[in-house]
């Protein structure tokens, strides 16, 4: 699932083109919703699951839903997603469902035009809002300004650590960010790696900038950013980067984290080398998985970011993505695609569990079958989440987003200070 957050790094067209392209929607073809012979969904083709669901669905509890109106799926390589979705767009024809955009900002623009179904309105008058979780709602909304995408992906974040290494070196779970760095501290002088973390890719480690950020500061304060209230210079801004420079200053993330990935980041975790991991919950497969678990599933615990002192934030306030999510075509909306919609909101959330063990955003009603420990885990904590918070970039225009993470890494390894990665990064919101 990781790939699906990755992808949001991928340069779209810009904003400006998008509008410009969904001005010619007024002419060429167009549909309705009495044209509609299909229940139709464009997605990046790497995305398994939610097409595995949704046929499963149709085999099943929405049998009668399929039968009067297929299900028929299209899939796209994912950099190929936005732009083919922006040409339908502009000649009034999308698919019943379609991959958001990279960015919100397309799925934005396309609502202004007209384009993107009001979800909350639609599953109110159809009497499932309630099969919903909160938590989702709440990073939709977060993300969009109001809830228009599905959320067949459900990822909350935090600090996942080796519980037989903590017990070893009789450190307790930290609760307040100072602990954390004490914890920190006390590992590195045993040979432990502290933290293992991907700074090839440079996101895990502003996903800490922007951890720190919502504890100090409270849920809102990425969104002050956004809305030109507060900027990434300001003191208390820099001061969050600054944090996360002396974890690497401190020698916290290990040797050469800027040439680490992904996978050799999971890896060392996944081997004991390293004690703690800051990643979503979507790398449960690799946690459940034997093989690959060195550790063993048991030994692997999920801690929120913790509190810093002072700050305006709590631990309950969870970092969540509902991954690339998909969209409705307003203009495609009839009785059938509600049927469905109704169909899929209801029975999604346990089938996804039952049947691959994921998590959505949709309340798991009915028989979800045994969890693995890791999966139940996170599927409380996300039943238990009223207030959700969004990743650094996650409101970030494509430029600022690179900007960052690719600077991310000569961060924490000291070759750039703190002031000055928020100041590249300010720039290019400015500039966006």
């Amino acid at each position: 699932m990781h790939k699906s957050l990755r992808s949001r790094r991928i340069a779209l067209l810009s904003t400006a083109a998008a509008a410009s392209l969904l001005l010619t929607a007024c002419g060429g073809g167009s549909s309705s919703g009495s044209d509609i012979k299909a229940f139709t969904l464009t997605i990046n083709d790497d995305n398994h699951i939610v097409q595995q669901e949704l046929t499963a669905l149709g085999k099943g509890s929405c049998t009668s839903q399929n039968k009067a109106l297929p299900l028929k799926i299209q899939t796209l390589p994912i950099g190929n997603v936005d732009q083919k979705v922006q040409l339908l767009a502009g000649q009034n024809a999308l698919p019943v469902q379609f991959a958001a955009g990279g960015t919100p900002q397309l799925t934005k623009t396309l609502d202004k035009a007209g384009q993107v179904l009001d979800l909350e309105k639609t599953l109110k008058d159809l009497g499932v809002w309630n099969d919903l979780q909160p938590a989702a709602v709440k990073t939709v909304e977060n993300l969009y300004g109001k809830f228009n995408v599905m959320p067949y992906q459900f990822n909350i974040e935090g600090i996942w650590y080796n519980k037989r290494l903590f017990a070893d070196h009789h450190i307790a779970v930290p609760t307040s960010y100072d602990q954390l760095v004490a914890a920190a501290a006390k590992f590195k002088g045993a040979g432990v790696t502290p933290f293992s973390a991907d700074g090839k890719d440079g996101w895990p480690l502003t996903r800490l900038v922007s951890g720190y950020l919502y504890r100090e500061l409270g849920p809102g304060a990425l969104q002050a950013v956004a809305d030109g209230k507060a900027k990434l210079t300001d003191p208390a801004y820099v001061k969050a980067a600054q944090a996360i420079a002396d974890l690497g200053r401190a020698g916290y993330f290990g040797k050469g984290v800027g040439s680490i990935d992904y996978d050799t980041a999971t890896q060392q975790f996944l081997t004991g080398k390293a004690a703690m991991f800051y990643m979503g919950s979507w790398a449960l497969g690799d946690f459940n998985d034997a093989a690959k678990n060195k550790i063993g599933a048991a030994n692997v615990g999920f801690m929120p970011f913790p509190t810093v002192a002072g700050g305006k934030g709590s631990a309950d306030q969870i970092p969540a993505n509902v991954g690339l999510p998909i969209a409705v075509s307003a203009k495609s909306y009839n009785a059938e695609v509600g049927n469905w919609l109704s169909c899929i909101t209801k029975n999604y959330g346990a089938a996804s569990l039952k049947d691959q063990g994921t998590v959505s955003g949709f309340k798991p009603n009915g028989d979800t079958g045994t969890l693995p420990p890791l999966t139940q885990t996170v599927q409380d904590t996300i039943t238990k989440t009223k207030t959700s918070t969004l990743w650094f970039e996650a409101l970030f225009n494509t430029k600022a987003t690179e900007t960052s993470q690719t600077n991310a890494a000569p961060l924490v390894t000291g070759s750039l200070s703190a002031k000055d990665f928020m100041k590249k990064v300010q720039a290019d919101l400015d500039n966006g």
